[in-house]
């Protein structure tokens, strides 16, 4: 196929190689999501303090883009890999002590870790697989390596819902104010290693890829322009760059909407409709499949259109159903009752179908055509994940001096950025149809 050609090479073997990747971190995204609201349930901790399980994750994205982009700048994409799931499965591993000594601030230190490691393999896989083939067709190859995240992310849900959530104890934050200290530790150790048995298999999954890329040969790509420019002209190109800056903002806005949608859905479902965690969760799973759906959808439609006007749309869209959730009215939960009048929280699962094509439609612009530039400037868009480390605990912040419904006014503003972004491209005519 045209789209892994280049050259007079074949990189459809190192393209699947990376792409498995994709659905490695989108498991750790989303088996994480829902702990927000169980450490809140089990450390009897504020909807603020939980979220700050978020700050962690994402705040390890933020601190190591720019080192990872400055190592694979001076190494390779294949050693960038190398450090990432070394760091992945460190991260993973270090949930077991955290158990032991049943600290918040350790479980916070190995979110962190992991997403170091996180950082890296996004870093480096996503101008890596841009780089497997035609510059005009980089986009949708993104797109479909894209499309294989979600996978992993339904995955991490399923696992987050069996496993751990179904798995902790059922008292309830005032049943569990009201044990003995004794009785309460007791609880409390035992929920802690509940959620840390998945990340211990999930270390060993990931230094198992660890050593499929340890032995496996992957191409080394080098631009035309390879050390044309130094790392100081290079952060200057990019900042005079419009479109790169105006895409890391965009970014920037997308990651918050998504994190704070799929990890506050199970709150808005508790809060407004009385569900229990794990049923609330099962409505994130389909929304996970709603948005896996979209994603595959999506990319056969950038085929034909164009992807400002997608864009655009799906933007809009979103917001409505923001919009859907703060306004229309729930009816209460009934044990085994899964269609009623939910109608606010079926336009939070629907939001889920709008954002499939943003993250690597605006990651492709950002960084089209940059050659050699690609690898400091993806440091920028993974730098924008940083959305997904500000924007939760912001929320969380509003639920509990507001409610939860109010606090959705900010996947709303987030939204109306990202159709502003699309509007602002289409104008400038940098999305253009994408032919293999």
């Amino acid at each position: 196929m045209k789209l892994f050609e280049k050259n007079g090479r074949n990189y459809i073997f190192p393209f699947i190689l990376v792409t498995s990747l994709f659905a490695l971190w989108g498991f750790a995204n989303d088996i994480t999501n829902p702990m927000v609201a169980a450490f809140k349930n089990i450390l009897l901790i504020s909807n603020f303090e939980s979220s700050l399980v978020q700050f962690a994750f994402y705040g390890g994205y933020c601190f190591m883009a720019i080192p990872a982009a400055l190592f694979i700048r001076k190494f390779n994409y294949k050693q960038g890999i190398l450090v990432g799931l070394g760091l992945y499965s460190v991260g993973c591993l270090l949930f077991i002590p955290a158990g032991n000594a049943m600290a918040f601030w350790a479980f916070l230190i190995a979110y962190f870790v992991m997403t170091c490691g996180l950082s890296f393999l996004e870093t480096t896989s996503n101008p890596y697989i841009l780089s497997l083939g035609p510059d005009e067709s980089s986009t949708r190859r993104l797109n479909f390596s894209q499309a294989f995240n979600p996978i992993g992310s339904l995955t991490g849900m399923l696992i987050a819902k069996e496993f751990i959530l179904a798995r902790l104890n059922p008292a309830t934050e005032a049943g569990r104010r009201e044990m003995t200290q004794a009785a309460l530790r007791e609880v409390q150790q035992q929920d802690l290693n509940t959620v840390s048995g998945p990340y211990l298999m999930l270390g060993l999954v990931v230094l198992g890829f660890f050593i499929v890329f340890l032995i496996s040969r992957l191409p080394k790509i080098v631009s035309d322009d390879a050390g044309k420019y130094s790392i100081g002209q290079t952060v200057r190109n990019l900042l005079q760059n419009k479109r790169y800056v105006w895409s890391v903002v965009a970014q920037t806005f997308y990651v918050g909407v998504q994190i704070m949608v799929w990890t506050f859905i199970i709150q808005y479902a508790e809060h407004e409709l009385g569900m229990p965690k794990a049923t609330a969760q099962g409505f994130n799973m389909v929304a996970m499949v709603i948005f896996v759906s979209s994603r595959f959808i999506c990319t056969f439609l950038l085929k034909y259109f164009k992807p400002s006007i997608l864009l655009m749309t799906l933007a809009v869209a979103g917001g409505l159903f923001v919009l859907g959730a703060i306004f229309l009215p729930n009816g209460k939960y009934v044990e085994g009752q899964y269609f009623a009048d939910y109608w606010g929280l079926y336009c939070i699962v629907l939001v889920s179908a709008c954002m499939s094509l943003m993250f690597p439609t605006i990651y492709g612009i950002a960084l089209k055509g940059m050659g050699d530039e690609a690898k400091l400037a993806s440091a920028g868009l993974i730098l924008a994940i940083g959305g997904g480390c500000i924007m939760p605990p912001a929320q969380g912040w509003l639920i509990d001096v507001a409610n939860v419904r109010i606090s959705f006014v900010l996947p709303f503003i987030c939204f109306a950025v990202i159709a502003y972004y699309a509007m602002w491209c289409r104008k400038e005519n940098l999305l253009k149809i994408n032919k293999l």
